[in-house]
């Protein structure tokens, strides 16, 4: 309660000067990991707690219609580290990928990059020529799985992409375990320091990146703090746990009392940091991103995590659940208080940072849009334009190879096995249930002729029939079938 007090104090304090604030001068990206689109106080949630998340996101803008560019976390991490799309960067699923336990499937995968590729220019190396201190403080999972800790792992961790620390980072998707010694996977877990045994994973990078500001409070720093939470395992610290156990009801919406606590978790880690910028007198020196990296791990076969109504499906899907997230942008110079409902996607964070820190440079070309004119209000939204997500692959959660387009309110997607179409208008059907192909054909002829242009101007890397498969001898995880 301490924290959320001085937070709240900070807040009114900022918004009280905000119009008299300059350029920030830092900037903390926080990454949340499995983070879907209503998990939070500020965002729907009817269980979650997050009063530091919500307090910031009454600093700042918060975007409705922000999504990551990949239903799953590599490709989204590889484009929020590069500004650029998955399908150019051909880094198209989570490394590394599900296609190598189930090889008997329609269509096969290209052959994608598993890993962050060093001839791609990150935003910390961007920084960092700049005079910036950089840090990566959390999860990572852009190397090549390999042997761990070998030569050939440490060689595409974020230290060879531009940072000048790498804390925790590696080539896994998740912890063993959030508790220390955080099971067997610690010994690859780089730069993680002793922890008491029990202490809970969050908690720990928390203590790091604060080290990381005190240290560096006198010069210029970005740090990236993408949480392994709130991805499985479901952990949470015992004491929220029961706190959540005795506030579930019957007819929640969400109802699992771990995956609430590790939400908390997350937003508490958001506070203390907050606060620690706050006592060292640079709150309004400091640009705060905050986001996920795909939908919700929405209910399904292995149990219920979280659910992302009104919303269709979640992580691993075609649909919006699998994309869209949550996103709020403070800057010392931007407005407080303001939702937005202008589409964002991961590309834009790249050049949005640039913009924001006055160094935009012709010399890093993204595909994504500088965010600031929308932030600082000096524009309502950005100039109308389509944004695309391309997944030669099949996902557990019921994706299969596809490729979509959204264009103002319409979402069209393709299935490369077949060409079937689906479109939908958001703004009249978020949840995606009225498809409209078969009505309104003019509109998906415009789509799919724009989809198919952006697909050849990245030279995606398609999926294609797999001439070996055997329908008889399938064994497909339920969610191929119960789903698209």
């Amino acid at each position: 309660m301490k924290t959320i007090y001085i937070f709240c104090l900070f807040i009114f304090s900022s918004l009280a000067s905000s119009s008299l604030l300059g350029k920030p001068h830092n900037v903390i990206l926080f990454l949340v990991d499995d983070w879907g689109w209503t998990d939070g106080g500020v965002f729907g949630s009817d269980l979650y707690e997050t009063p530091n998340i919500d307090a910031l996101a009454e600093r700042g803008v918060r975007f409705t219609q922000a999504y990551a560019t990949c239903t799953v976390c590599s490709p989204t991490r590889a484009s929020v580290m590069t500004g650029l799309y998955p399908a150019r960067l051909r880094v198209t699923d989570w490394i590394d990928g599900h296609t190598p336990n189930y090889t008997n499937t329609p269509m096969s995968e290209p052959d994608w990059t598993k890993k962050l590729e060093h001839s791609r220019v990150t935003i910390a190396e961007a920084l960092r020529e700049h005079g910036y201190k950089t840090a990566s403080v959390g999860k990572w999972h852009l190397t090549p799985i390999v042997t761990p800790g070998s030569e050939e792992e440490l060689a595409y961790c974020p230290d060879k992409h531009g940072f000048d620390v790498n804390i925790g980072g590696n080539q896994y998707g998740a912890p063993g375990s959030y508790f220390a010694p955080f099971s067997q996977r610690r010994k690859v877990m780089f730069n993680m320091p002793e922890a008491e045994e029990g202490k809970h994973l969050t908690e720990c990078l928390t203590d790091e990146a604060i080290k990381l500001i005190e240290g560096w409070k006198d010069e210029p720093f970005f740090i990236y703090f993408p949480y392994y939470a709130v991805h499985t395992p479901i952990q949470g610290i015992p004491e929220l746990v029961a706190k959540y156990e005795d506030k579930i009801k019957p007819g929640m919406l969400h109802t699992n009392a771990g995956y609430a606590s590790m939400v908390e978790s997350t937003d508490q880690s958001i506070g203390r940091i907050l606060q620690v910028l706050e006592n060292l007198d640079l709150a309004d020196e400091t640009l705060i991103i905050l986001t996920g990296d795909n939908g919700g791990l929405d209910p399904d076969d292995s149990g219920r995590i979280t659910d992302n109504f009104p919303l269709r499906n979640g992580k691993g899907s075609v649909y919006e659940g699998g994309v869209r997230v949550p996103c709020v942008i403070y800057a010392p110079d931007g407005r407080a208080g303001v939702v937005s409902d202008t589409p964002v996607i991961s590309i834009d964070y790249f050049p949005t940072i640039l913009a924001a820190l006055g160094l935009s440079d012709d010399r890093y070309v993204t595909d994504g849009e500088d965010l600031m004119p929308v932030v600082r209000g000096e524009a309502k939204s950005l100039e109308e334009r389509d944004l695309f997500w391309h997944y030669p692959h099949y996902h557990t959660q019921g994706a299969t190879p596809y490729s979509a387009i959204r264009s103002g309110d319409y979402r069209l997607i393709e299935y490369h096995r077949d060409g079937n179409i689906e479109l939908y208008n958001l703004a009249k059907d978020i949840g995606e249930q009225n498809e409209l192909s078969r009505e309104l054909p003019h509109i998906v002829h415009q789509l799919k002729t724009k989809l198919r242009r952006w697909l050849e101007s990245v030279d995606a890397q398609m999926a294609v029939p797999n001439p070996k498969y055997d329908p008889e001898q399938a064994t497909l995880p339920p969610g191929w079938a119960r789903r698209k």
